[in-house]
C-alpha cells in the first residue's frame, strides 16, 4: 500500500471511530447521565454547570493542550490530533442535532455495557491508526516523555479525578455504571488494538530441539528460531525453541510437543502483534492422529 493510501485509510478510520465514540457519548453517556474520563468527563461537567455544547468545549478545552503539545509531539502525530479533535466534535455536533434515540429504558447496566462498547470500539480505531481525540492522551504523552512516568498511570489518575468532581452532579449508583463503563471501555480498546486473535509465543526448553522445530515447521507451516541458553544449576548448553503460533493451535503443539518429548519444560506467552509471513496464508489441513 502506498504511503498516500496509507494515509487515507488511517484518516478514513480515524473519522469513523470518531463517529462511533461520539454516537455512544451523546445516545448512551448523556442520554442516561453516566459520567466519563479525561476531557471528554470535563465537557460533560461544563455541559451540566453551564450548559455548553461538549462539540464546542471539546475543541476550546483541546486548543490549550495542542499548544503545549507542539513541542513534544511529531508532525505527523500531531497533525493526526488536530484532526481527531476536530472530528470528534463534528460528530458531536452532528449527533446532537440527529433525532435519535436509543430504547433500552434506560436500563443503567445496559447503558454501561454499551457506553463501553461504542467508545472502546471508537477509540480502539483511533489509537489503532496513530491518532488520538487529544484531551489528556497530550498530557499523557508528554509527561511520559519529560518524567518517564507511563501513560497509563497519568490517565489513571486524570480520569480519577475528574469522575471524583463528577459525583457533584451524580448520585452513586450512577458513579458505579460509569465505571462499569470505563471497564467494557478499556477492554475493547484492547481487543481492537491487539485484533480479532492474540497469537501466543511458545518457548520450549528439549534435548530433542531439532526434532521439535522440524515437526513445528512441518506440521504447524509456523518458523522457528533458536535460542542459546545454560541451565542455571548444571549449566549444561541447550537450544531453546522459539515459535509464534496462532491461539487455536495452542492445543495441537503442546500434543505436538507432547509426542516428540514428555519431558519438554513450554511457557506459553502473550504476542499481542503477529506481523509477517505464517499468519496470512492458507493453512493445510491437519491431521488428526499423530503420523497418520
Amino acid at each position: 500500500m502506498s504511503r498516500n493510501m496509507r494515509v487515507c485509510l488511517d484518516l478514513l478510520m480515524i473519522v469513523i471511530g470518531c463517529a462511533l465514540y461520539g454516537f455512544g457519548l451523546v445516545y448512551i453517556n448523556i442520554a442516561n447521565h453516566l459520567a466519563e474520563g479525561g476531557v471528554t468527563g470535563i465537557t460533560l461537567l461544563i455541559r451540566y454547570w453551564w450548559h455548553v455544547d461538549p462539540a464546542y468545549s471539546t475543541v476550546l478545552l483541546n486548543i490549550p493542550l495542542l499548544i503545549v503539545g507542539y513541542k513534544f509531539l511529531g508532525k505527523r502525530a500531531l497533525a493526526y490530533t488536530i484532526f481527531g479533535t476536530l472530528m470528534l466534535s463534528a460528530w458531536l455536533w452532528i449527533w446532537q442535532r440527529v433525532p435519535l434515540s436509543i430504547d433500552i429504558h434506560h436500563d443503567l447496566f445496559i447503558s454501561g455495557v454499551l457506553a463501553g462498547l461504542f467508545g472502546g470500539f471508537g477509540s480502539g480505531l483511533i489509537y489503532r491508526h496513530g491518532g488520538t481525540t487529544g484531551g489528556t492522551d497530550v498530557v499523557a504523552r508528554i509527561v511520559e516523555q519529560q518524567t518517564g512516568v507511563p501513560m497509563g498511570r497519568t490517565l489513571l489518575i486524570f480520569d480519577a479525578i475528574v469522575l471524583t468532581i463528577s459525583l457533584t452532579y451524580l448520585n452513586l449508583e450512577l458513579m458505579m455504571y460509569t465505571l462499569l463503563g470505563a471497564y467494557v471501555f478499556s477492554r475493547i480498546v484492547n481487543f481492537t488494538l491487539d485484533g480479532a486473535y492474540a497469537a501466543k509465543g511458545v518457548l520450549i526448553v528439549s534435548d530433542h530441539s531439532q526434532a521439535i522445530a522440524t515437526a513445528i515447521m512441518n506440521d504447524l507451516e509456523r518458523g522457528t528460531t533458536f535460542l542459546h541458553a545454560e541451565g542455571g544449576f548444571a549449566h549444561d548448553r541447550k537450544q531453546v525453541v522459539y515459535a509464534v503460533v496462532a491461539s487455536t493451535e495452542i492445543a495441537y503443539t503442546k500434543r505436538l510437543i507432547e509426542a516428540i518429548d514428555p519431558h519438554a519444560f513450554i511457557s506459553i506467552l502473550d504476542v499481542h502483534e503477529a506481523l509477517g509471513e505464517g499468519f496470512t496464508y492458507q493453512k493445510k489441513r491437519r491431521r488428526l492422529l499423530f503420523g497418520h
